[in-house]
């Protein structure tokens, strides 16, 4: 079992009463205890404008993490393409390299790009069947996909996207703007013009880089055609997770990188000494889940007396079901158990765990007891 390492992901969530200055104090004490406890890496996401999460630079989290700890691979799950450009990325991430050569994953994400195509539905052929919701080692695949379209069409999101880009820009291509990161930092890039770009620092990092994707869409397919390594977010979108590692496979074509297919897949995770205090650690997950599906931006994480005072409406219920389903709540051999089922059925080589809980102790202390349990097996 320990041979498939497990990561840390991580929003820097701030709790109800808290501040996003404690929330940063918590992230990088975590980040050291995951050194300590043997995760393979811990990787920052990137949100913005959500009250209860401090996570909005990837790059800033990393240098701040990165002088705090001195082994545990660090990285981006995922910087955000949609608002920024290829050159931008490659230096912010070539400035950390410099400092601290080898230790950094640039994860890509498409957040906020242009729309992508219509995906491909694969047929499932190496992963997994689902049968009644659920594959032939009991992981829970939803049978309702969520569809962010209310999202895309909300103020709240045309307020991010004109805070987010200069005004009158357009994102480029998601495609294009892989190739070019990875053309600057292997030192190839050259203009339409035939004129050479050359990032120093950047240019030769020694960064991993990885695509993240929760679709059988254009982030796994690029991340396939281009022998990258794929981060599939069931975290994110459990209905479609099998889809996505599947399309990425079907794509892979062997790089100087990558001689095979190489996937990480996420899990939501809250693990507790007995189930039943997992259970009531977990409470705030739906309340907190509802705050981000609804288009208001993710609230403080709320204790669970907090999440027990809202009145739920069925269309709530609905909204975050597939989330509550899937998220592994329970006693260390539960969880296990679980992540077990996830990476069997997705053919996961590496696995993320992402853990929120109101109280700091309580979200260190998930991470000891899984990763005990994970080395004993």
């Amino acid at each position: 079992m320990a041979n498939t390492p497990l990561t840390v992901l991580d929003l820097v969530p701030i709790s109800s009463g808290s501040t996003a200055t404690a929330a940063l104090r918590n992230s990088i004490d975590l980040a050291g205890q995951a050194e300590r406890l043997g995760y393979a890496r811990y990787w920052f996401a990137e949100h913005h404008l959500n009250p209860g999460v401090a996570g909005t630079s990837p790059a800033v989290v990393l240098a701040l993490t990165a002088a705090a700890t001195s082994t545990i691979r660090l990285g981006s799950g995922a910087t955000q393409l949609g608002h920024r450009t290829a050159l931008s990325t490659v230096e912010e991430f070539g400035l950390l390299d410099a400092l601290h050569p080898g230790r950094f994953d640039l994860g890509l994400g498409r957040s906020g790009g242009k729309p992508a195509p219509a995906a491909r539905q694969p047929v499932l052929t190496g992963a997994a069947a689902v049968v009644d919701g659920r594959t032939p080692g009991g992981l829970t695949i939803p049978a309702n996909r969520f569809s962010p379209e209310h999202l895309v069409r909300s103020p709240r999101f045309g307020l991010h996207k004109g805070l987010l880009r200069q005004p009158g820009a357009e994102p480029q291509p998601y495609d294009e703007q892989i190739a070019d990161i990875l053309a600057l930092l292997a030192g190839t890039y050259v203009s339409a013009e035939g004129v050479e770009a050359h990032v120093i620092p950047g240019e030769g990092a020694d960064v991993q880089v990885w695509i993240l994707g929760s679709s059988a869409g254009i982030s796994a397919e690029v991340a396939g055609a281009r022998g990258l390594r794929f981060a599939a977010n069931y975290h994110v979108s459990p209905a479609t997770v099998l889809e996505a590692a599947e399309a990425y496979r079907a794509a892979f074509t062997p790089s100087t990188e990558l001689a095979r297919p190489h996937v990480s897949v996420s899990a939501d995770v809250v693990v507790a000494e007995d189930e039943a205090t997992a259970r009531e650690l977990a409470t705030g997950y739906g309340l907190w889940v509802r705050s981000i599906r609804s288009g208001e931006g993710a609230i403080p994480f709320p204790t669970p007396d907090e999440a027990r005072a809202h009145a739920w409406t069925d269309q709530d219920r609905a909204l975050v079901a597939d989330r509550v389903d899937t998220q592994f709540v329970g006693s260390p051999g539960q969880v296990a158990d679980h992540l077990e089922a996830l990476r069997d059925a997705t053919g996961a080589d590496e696995l993320i765990i992402i853990t929120i809980t109101h109280d700091h102790a309580d979200r260190v202390r998930s991470y000891e007891l899984l990763a005990a349990e994970w080395n004993r097996r």
